[in-house]
């Protein structure tokens, strides 16, 4: 997310190999491009239908089929070819919030600010209990306090710390921070061994909590929100979607500076009385995701691709605005410009709508399986929840046709930021094309090439397999201290001039590469 062009590298390149062809970039195409674009964008239009009208865009539920649907009618409207709906999975049970809320009635009345883990159960009512703070980090834990527990509630954390805001919570990239993303740090030593255990014991250990706290009639839990002023969910599943697993009793996250009173209060030994309703529905008619995809054809080259995707999935806190309306309005607002212009590009290029991101990476995951390439299951089913690179012995990668005919998958989902750059993935033969790509839109900002990998999103499942795959370099704004994953994450914390710019350089990216001679050069195949 988070220099200029590379002299250093350019000259490291040079002095290796002849010098590369001046790669061509059309800029007939490319101020067409910037009128369309800047002058008559439809970004907004398209992020507010996405947060105010349809909202949080939990995996499988009702909402993130509707989000699927009306991508997919937009790509139609917008004539695109082949927009369609294609199910992965199958994932689990869809989840959607109804109603919470949560209370202190004893020693003062005072409502808290809270919301529910996803796929947290119902209380079927409204419910009350006293508060009690216990500490359950392992399993070994469970034993002191069996069969004492029924009918409170819990506060399963102690006070969570509320630092001084030492820098402004918004912020963009300084002309010596985008230099320092312009060094590339040597890769830490490996500690998969360690990393691979503590990841299973960590899946074990929350299995087993949900299971015991439900078997002690436990009335619900409560955890203080690990950032202050705000309420976030967790990074992974905060809750249970599988079928056969317990889903453990109503949690709640609260507001920190709120949670910290009642763990005061409760470790003073002044008695604490909560109040608490959550109703929520399970959806299990159709336990599938669905991805939205939609084309414009190529022409002489027109079976190969080239894409472009973004997560249509957020959680439930919030309207899913900076993760990631703002990508999936990118990328939509690069289709429609492309469009618009009437391009032929010689690639055929796609456009892919992600659900499960925020889980699984389930629908880029299973694109790239059923098209590109996958491995078998672990033997050991433990490790499913693994990534390749934790698995003891995962199975080798087997390409398929489909392999050879991506030239490159392009992914925005840093936030409402505008694009300064790109991280080129350890692939240093792309330097020189992305410069020159790059070079119309340094007015604009865009300056920045790295050639350190970024994580942690769609791109991952691609590049797991040789795919030449990229994020964009993006400045934070407010994504990193104030929306990600929160109920700030709203259509108010977008900014339009962020949006409209990036949706330009997407478009010209894909553009580029659509109508290169050859096609994007490849990194080896992963030896994992």
């Amino acid at each position: 997310m988070k220099m200029r062009t590379l002299p250093l590298l350019a000259l490291v390149l040079a002095s290796s190999a002849p010098a590369p062809a001046e790669e061509a970039v059309d800029l007939g195409v490319v101020t067409r491009l910037r009128d369309e674009g800047l002058r008559r964008s439809q970004v907004m239009e398209t992020a507010a239908y996405l947060c105010d009208v349809i909202g949080p865009r939990l995996t499988a539920s009702p909402a993130a089929r509707r989000a699927n649907e009306w991508t997919r009618d937009r790509f139609t409207a917008w004539g695109l070819a082949n927009a369609h709906l294609e199910s992965w999975g199958p994932f689990g049970a869809g989840w959607t919030l109804e109603r919470a809320s949560l209370h202190m009635v004893t020693p003062t009345t005072t409502p808290l600010t809270a919301w529910p883990k996803a796929w947290s159960p119902g209380t079927g009512g409204v419910v009350r209990g006293k508060a009690l703070r216990v500490s359950l980090e392992s399993e070994a834990d469970f034993a002191a306090h069996k069969g004492k527990l029924k009918g409170r509630i819990l506060l399963l954390n102690g006070a969570v710390p509320v630092p001084d805001e030492e820098k402004a919570p918004l912020t963009r990239f300084s002309k010596d921070e985008l230099a320092d993303l312009g060094r590339y740090p040597v890769p830490r030593e490996r500690r998969t061994e360690e990393e691979r255990g503590e990841e299973l014991r960590g899946n074990r250990f929350r299995r087993a909590l949900r299971a015991f706290l439900a078997e002690e009639g436990v009335v619900a839990t409560l955890q203080g929100s690990s950032w202050a002023g705000v309420i976030r969910v967790g990074s992974g599943s905060s809750g249970e979607w599988r079928d056969g697993e317990s889903r453990g009793v109503p949690a709640f996250l609260v507001l920190p500076e709120q949670y910290n009173r009642l763990v005061r209060l409760v470790e003073k030994d002044v008695p604490v009385e909560l109040e608490a309703e959550l109703r929520v529905s399970f959806d299990e008619r159709d336990k599938l995701g669905y991805t939205t995809l939609a084309d414009i054809p190529g022409s002489d080259k027109k079976d190969e691709l080239v894409m472009a995707g973004a997560h249509l999935d957020s959680w439930h806190v919030g309207t899913g605005a900076t993760d990631n309306a703002a990508g999936v309005s990118v990328v939509m607002e690069a289709a429609r410009i492309l469009k618009a212009l009437g391009v032929a590009p010689r690639r055929t290029i796609r456009f892919a709508l992600w659900t499960g991101e925020e889980q699984t990476y389930g629908s880029s995951a299973s694109y790239v399986a059923r098209n590109l390439a996958e491995r078998a299951a672990p033997r050991d089913k433990e490790e499913e929840d693994l990534s390749i690179a934790l698995q003891k012995d995962p199975a080798p990668l087997q390409l398929k046709p489909g392999h050879a005919k991506l030239s490159g998958y392009f992914n925005v989902d840093n936030g409402t930021g505008r694009i300064r750059g790109i991280y080129a993935q350890d692939n240093a033969a792309l330097a020189p094309i992305f410069e020159a790509w790059m070079r119309p839109f340094a007015d604009l900002g865009v300056t920045q090439l790295t050639l350190r990998p970024e994580v942690d999103t769609d791109h991952e499942p691609f590049d797991d397999v040789g795919i030449p795959a990229f994020q964009f370099i993006q400045d934070d704004v407010e994504y990193s201290t104030r929306t990600w994953h929160s109920n700030l994450d709203t259509y108010d914390r977008l900014k339009r001039d962020d949006l409209v710019q990036a949706s330009v350089v997407l478009a010209s990216f894909l553009y580029d590469a659509a109508m290169r001679d050859e096609m994007l050069p490849r990194k080896p195949l992963p030896r994992r």
